[in-house]
């Protein structure tokens, strides 16, 4: 009897032993970059993340993990105190000593595309996949993303007139605005939606009041990291007063978004601030949307 439970206690022992060898700790992930902070938590990989930057704010569980700083600046100690396995960010995070400095001390560091475009999608999509062993639901994902957005361009051609003439502006507290130029995602989004950015440089560029002013757009998009609603247009119109002098101002055209949408790439939100934004280029067909969406 007594060896019986002896044998028992063994291969009760045994059993648990390759439990846990065939269930291991999840890696240690930290996020730098909103859009792929999404993707991970949309794959399953929320449990793997125990960092995310300030970007990060989508879905609201997010912000309940630590914070690593914005993903521009980051930190090697305060990256390092996480213990993490992988860092995920894109080419925008840095600076590059300190990801060198987290690359020696054996973090795997991934760095993925934050360019507008779908190819570098699907591309970031796929490694994620691959890291998290999802393989098929991210090419799922993937396929889903682009169905929407084919649904949205045949709904965007059926709406659409004149394009109207669209500035969209990065801000913090209404001082000195970013314009959105070519190549960013503010102006993948214009263009989407069935605007006409009338900025044509490249990336984000601070235009002066006048320049701002001279363009007189039809359609003022504002984007403020320090506040929203009523308080973002005010503030705004409070720093650079010759704006209320657009067609924008002066017929209430002036649509807010949410500066995470912006960065990290093209991220799973976009979708349904395109709608939102060609609601508002086109009010003669659709209600006007004061506001895009936080809509998960």
């Amino acid at each position: 009897m007594r060896f019986t439970s002896q044998l028992i206690a063994i291969v009760a022992g045994l059993f648990i032993t390759h439990l846990a060898a065939a269930s291991p700790e999840p890696q240690r992930w930290v996020s730098a970059g909103g859009a792929l902070t999404e993707w991970i938590v949309a794959l399953g990989g929320h449990s793997r993340l125990v960092g995310v930057d300030s970007t990060s704010q989508h879905p609201p569980s997010v912000k309940l993990l630590p914070g690593i700083g914005y993903q521009r600046q980051l930190s090697a100690e305060g990256i390092l105190t996480l213990r993490p396995k992988i860092l995920i960010g894109t080419e925008e995070m840095g600076p590059p000593p300190v990801i060198q400095q987290l690359r020696t001390a054996g973090v795997q560091v991934e760095v993925m595309s934050a360019s507008a475009e779908l190819p570098a999608l699907r591309a970031n999509l796929e490694r994620l996949g691959a890291l998290l062993g999802k393989d098929g639901e991210a090419r799922q994902l993937s396929d889903q993303y682009m169905q929407r957005l084919a649904t949205e361009h045949q709904r965007v051609t059926q709406l659409k007139r004149a394009a109207p003439g669209v500035l969209l502006l990065v801000s913090h507290a209404g001082s000195a605005p970013m314009v959105a130029g070519a190549g960013t995602v503010g102006d993948w989004l214009i263009t989407q939606a069935g605007g006409l950015n009338l900025a044509t440089h490249d990336g984000y560029k601070v235009f002066s009041i006048e320049a701002m002013s001279g363009l007189n757009p039809e359609v003022l998009v504002v984007s403020d990291r320090a506040q929203n609603g009523v308080q973002a247009r005010d503030a705004l119109l409070r720093e650079n007063p010759l704006l209320g002098a657009t067609r924008a101002v002066r017929d209430n055209r002036v649509v807010e978004i949410d500066p995470t949408l912006l960065v990290g790439g093209l991220g799973p939100r976009l979708p349904d601030a395109v709608r939102s934004l060609a609601d508002a280029f086109y009010p003669d067909a659709a209600p006007l949307s004061a506001r895009v969406s936080n809509a998960q």
